[in-house]
């Protein structure tokens, strides 16, 4: 069995497509699953983003919540919030979103540091006591995440 380990506190400067900051501590109690991605990154278009849809529509939300993280290490004069904002619209991306913080220090922000992320898109879960239980680089088939999404609901 392996030794789980808390997750760390989002680092994000703002969140879109919400109303208000969204912390991982208010979120106990229920599972969430994290798309660390980039909206430059072909892979993340093509496969992180649409499954992380699909995700939210087919779970409830008072049992799992599906979080976006834009966390921009490259190409960071291409992208601006109002860009990422047009992205989220055109590709109808309703779930919270935070833009991971970059305080000018290095080109990695902040919770990408913080989680030692190796790019994206990265499927991050957490379990109901606030515990990392996957952190994958890459496409995790739809029949295996939503295991693993069941099983973290069933806890």
């Amino acid at each position: 069995m392996k030794t789980l380990t808390p997750a760390p506190p989002l680092d994000v400067s703002e969140w879109l497509n919400s109303q208000h900051g969204i912390s991982l501590a208010s979120l106990r109690g229920r599972a969430v699953m994290i798309c660390a991605f980039q909206l430059l990154c072909p892979a993340c278009v093509e496969l992180g983003l649409p499954q992380a849809k699909r995700v939210r529509t087919l779970f409830a939300e008072q049992d799992l919540v599906v979080l976006g993280l834009h966390t921009l290490f490259e190409h960071h004069g291409a992208v601006t919030k109002a860009t990422l904002e047009a992205f989220l619209h055109e590709n109808r991306i309703r779930f919270p979103v935070g833009i991971d913080r970059n305080d000018g220090t290095s080109a990695i922000p902040k919770t990408m540091q913080t989680y030692n992320l190796q790019g994206t898109p990265t499927t991050l879960l957490i379990n109901k006591q606030g515990l990392i239980t996957r952190q994958h680089l890459g496409h995790i088939p739809d029949l295996q995440l939503g295991a693993e999404i069941m099983a973290l609901i069933a806890e």
